[in-house]
């Protein structure tokens, strides 16, 4: 059996495809050649990704490009057909440039494997490819199909055949390169990193998980007036998106709101890479659509916070409704979404109505969580029809889904695996931020890119966040955020709607103790493959109950300046 990296993959959701060639390379492979799945690669700004990597000493170096389903060609290019339909994909341009990204990284890194024998290959285990077949930029030889699944030995001996005949490259791999090129392939994928590339594969299979929750709006397809509620990490928000999508692609004239300014910028970045005719007429806060209409600016900040609290709470949707009220019907909306709709206030939701062009029947529709009410307010959006819910977790691991739903009125169904356990570091109140800040430098040891971590307080703000914000301003706060340009540092109530892989949770008080066990339960649902808690343990377990108690028991417990 050849070496495997790592040993025990974990599969995406693709009917088994990548596994079942897998399985054949594992049984086929000499002892003395190596096997790595999932290989990513970080190209400059792009990011590639190898399916499967086969390294043979005596021969070379092999980059599979696996495609499941149903699989054609025509003179349009590359096919696929799948459960979710057919759509055009680029096999083979995608296996070019995995490996020409691997190869060029070696070489740049002073690797010997950078310079062995190079091919690319396309794998199709549910098409039978001719013989006969030939095409200008993939010949038959780098084609490896289901009849080659289907007869003993013959995986490997395509892979074999590939690079004799079409390895670009000046040496063939020997053993000390292949020693090195697994010590580097390995450190990207590998303790405390085996577990950092389960859990970025474990994302990408969740991402496709909530893509798939699109159906649902086919299902609602004839609704003008719908609720969707559902717990953290159910995919609202991408449904959100989706039905602004599909509203405007139907001619209409669209707005997607929300309340939260990280919140609107990812809906505004996400938007803009849309075609124009799928683009929402307005993307962004609620406030700020007032104020584009003429509402009066907001005061200054040294105003007293009762002036500064109204204008936001009660002026500015009270404008709104006047100015709608006589705003032309052109420049109204035939459809109204609205994300985190529990952010809502009641007398907001007048004002929207009298956004829409037709406020009987004009569509509104509003995606929310009662569970994530973290500020002073209430309000319930003008819908009669019983709402549609969502109760599977599609975006954490099993272990953060678990503990986080603890705290919720839903009964949360996780959907993701298990995954790493959760931390607790068990310190008062006033120490959680900087301890919270020793474990941010302790998880970028362990290997985590900076960029995944978010470190998110419940009380007082981080100085960090203070710090940008006035140095930088909102703007570039929140696109610094969704460029990765490193740690984030936010807090729960402007970080409702968004998520990390890693979050570190500094619960360091609570400004409305009232709203605790909202805080907590949102803080803890932004993290997707990692969750540590930092604080007070006692006041935890003592907001969140029985319920929280038992999930923690099975908590890694750190300690300050130590390992659990």
């Amino acid at each position: 059996m050849p070496h495997l990296f790592p040993s025990d993959p974990l599969w995406p959701d693709d009917s088994g495809a990548e596994r079942l060639v897998w399985e054949a390379l594992r049984e086929q492979l000499p002892d003395d050649a190596a096997l790595f799945h999932g290989v990513r690669i970080q190209d400059d700004a792009d990011e590639r990704e190898i399916d499967l990597l086969v390294a043979w000493p005596g021969f070379g170096i092999a980059v599979i490009e696996v495609k499941g389903g149903l699989i054609t060609r025509d003179g349009d290019g590359w096919w696929q057909a799948d459960a979710q339909g057919r759509h055009r994909i680029d096999p083979v341009g995608q296996a070019q440039r995995a490996r020409h990204a691997l190869s060029t990284y070696l070489v740049g890194h002073g690797s010997a494997a950078g310079h062995a024998q190079f091919v690319h290959m396309v794998a199709l285990p549910f098409v039978r490819v001719p013989r006969s077949w030939e095409a200008i930029d993939l010949p038959r030889a780098m084609v490896i199909d289901q009849t080659d699944l289907d007869s003993p030995g013959a995986v490997a001996a395509q892979v074999e055949a590939a690079i004799r005949r079409h390895g670009k490259g000046t040496l063939r791999l020997d053993v000390g390169s292949l020693l090195d090129l697994a010590e580097r392939v390995a450190a990207r994928l590998q303790p405390h990193s085996a577990s950092i590339a389960a859990a970025e594969a474990h994302e990408r299979i969740m991402d496709a998980l909530t893509e798939d929750q699109a159906h649902y709006l086919d299902l609602l397809s004839r609704q003008q007036r719908m609720r969707v509620l559902g717990a953290a990490g159910s995919g609202k928000t991408v449904l959100a998106l989706e039905q602004a999508r599909r509203r405007a692609k139907a001619g209409e004239r669209v707005a997607l709101l929300c309340y939260s300014r990280g919140l609107g910028r990812h809906l505004q970045r996400v938007t803009g890479g849309w075609k124009p005719a799928e683009r929402p007429a307005y993307v962004g806060l609620f406030h700020n659509l007032a104020i584009e209409w003429g509402a009066p600016p907001p005061p200054s900040d040294d105003a007293p916070l009762e002036v500064r609290a109204a204008y936001y709470e009660t002026d500015l949707p009270e404008a709104l409704g006047r100015i709608a009220a006589d705003t032309p019907t052109a420049q109204r909306f035939d459809s109204i979404v609205v994300d985190e709709a529990q952010d809502f206030g009641e007398i907001w939701w007048p004002a929207l109505v009298q956004s829409l062009r037709d406020r009987e029947h004009g569509g509104l529709f509003v995606f929310g969580d009662d569970d994530q009410t973290v500020f002073a307010r209430v309000g319930d959006a003008p819908i009669t029809l019983e709402p549609f819910t969502l109760t599977e977790n599609l975006r954490s691991t099993k272990q953060i889904a678990q503990t986080f739903g603890a705290l919720s009125t839903w009964d949360v169904h996780a959907r993701g695996r298990a995954g790493l356990p959760v931390r607790i570091l068990d310190v008062p109140y006033d120490d959680a931020v900087d301890v919270a800040d020793d474990m941010v430098d302790t998880l970028i040891d362990e290997g985590w890119d900076e960029s995944k971590i978010a470190l998110i307080t419940t009380g007082r703000r981080h100085v960090e966040q203070r710090n940008t914000i006035d140095l930088v301003g909102y703007d570039e706060y929140w696109d610094d955020y969704f460029d990765g340009t490193g740690v984030f540092y936010g807090h729960v109530l402007n970080f409702k709607g968004l998520e990390r892989s890693v979050v570190v949770l500094a619960i360091n008080g609570f400004q409305e103790t009232e709203r605790a066990r909202s805080m907590l339960y949102t803080g803890m649902s932004r993290a997707r493959s990692l969750l540590v808690l930092v604080g007070p343990r006692d006041q935890i377990e003592s907001i969140g109950g029985e319920a929280i108690k038992r999930r923690l028991a099975a908590a890694e417990t750190w300690v300050t300046g130590g390992d659990g």
